[in-house]
């Protein structure tokens, strides 16, 4: 199915906002009869074509709107339309997260979330898993040498943990929670030194080797555990960054 864009989307807004105005735009065309419930959406590639994105915004923007009950995926066949939901879809907006015990609390929850799905991520994974995740990982370092945000690649990086438990459940919530949830994307880069902050996300991203390594090898209470530890330090950088800003 060809679908005509609506309106031109920016290359130069930030990925959480483009992943959005894949969301309505697409919402829009379900609510005014353009893709009616049992309808099956264009492929990842042509939504890309369409509106000018990377295929980590159009994963995030299909993932919200299974969150929000409007679409379901089927592995391997496609995204289906399911029609208008009226129940309140879960998500975690912007003022939820304003100050850094708000960022904490998120962690929280992925922490509930996460944990467990990288044990079930270690039993399912495919192949094409792991090389997602691998992928996820090659660009957060691509990104960290270039000077340039890594958080898209670690969010990406997560979602496809998510995938990897066959599970759309948790790819919802991870969809529903978004770029928003890595908490990096909170941090005020004034209180860093470029050097610091890179040794930091260096070390960051050893910590999803670990996570990769213990699903690669099939390992789930070790996956499991290496999840728990990169959150859990995460939570506690925070928390000592609250204590000492005396942030509420």
């Amino acid at each position: 199915m060809n679908m005509r864009p609506d309106t031109p989307l920016s290359p130069r807004r930030r990925p959480r906002s483009l992943a959005l105005d894949v969301v309505d735009a697409l919402g829009d065309r379900m609510r005014g009869g353009m893709l009616a419930p049992g309808d099956k959406l264009p492929t990842e590639s042509e939504i890309m074509g369409e509106f000018g994105v990377s295929r980590t915004v159009v994963r995030e923007a299909l993932s919200k709107l299974q969150a929000s009950g409007l679409v379901q995926t089927r592995h391997g066949v496609g995204t289906f339309v399911l029609g208008s939901s009226s129940a309140t879809p879960f998500r975690i907006n912007a003022e939820q997260l304003e100050t850094l015990n708000d960022v904490i609390a998120v962690l929280e929850l992925r922490m509930g979330l996460e944990v467990e799905a990288a044990g079930l991520a270690a039993q399912r994974r495919t192949e094409q898993n792991l090389e997602a995740m691998r992928e996820a990982l090659s660009a957060f370092s691509s990104a960290l040498d270039a000077g340039r945000d890594a958080v898209g690649a670690d969010y990406q990086f997560h979602l496809e943990i998510a995938r990897a438990t066959r599970n759309p459940h948790y790819v919802a919530m991870m969809g529903a929670l978004g770029l928003s949830s890595i908490p990096r994307s909170r941090l005020d880069p004034a209180r860093l030194e470029d050097a610091e902050r890179l040794a930091y996300l260096r070390y960051v991203n050893r910590e999803h080797e670990n996570i990769l390594d213990a699903i690669a090898n099939q390992d789930s209470e070790a996956a499991r555990a290496a999840m728990r530890t990169h959150i859990g330090n995460s939570r506690e950088r925070r928390r000592k960054a609250a204590q000492l800003g005396g942030q509420a």
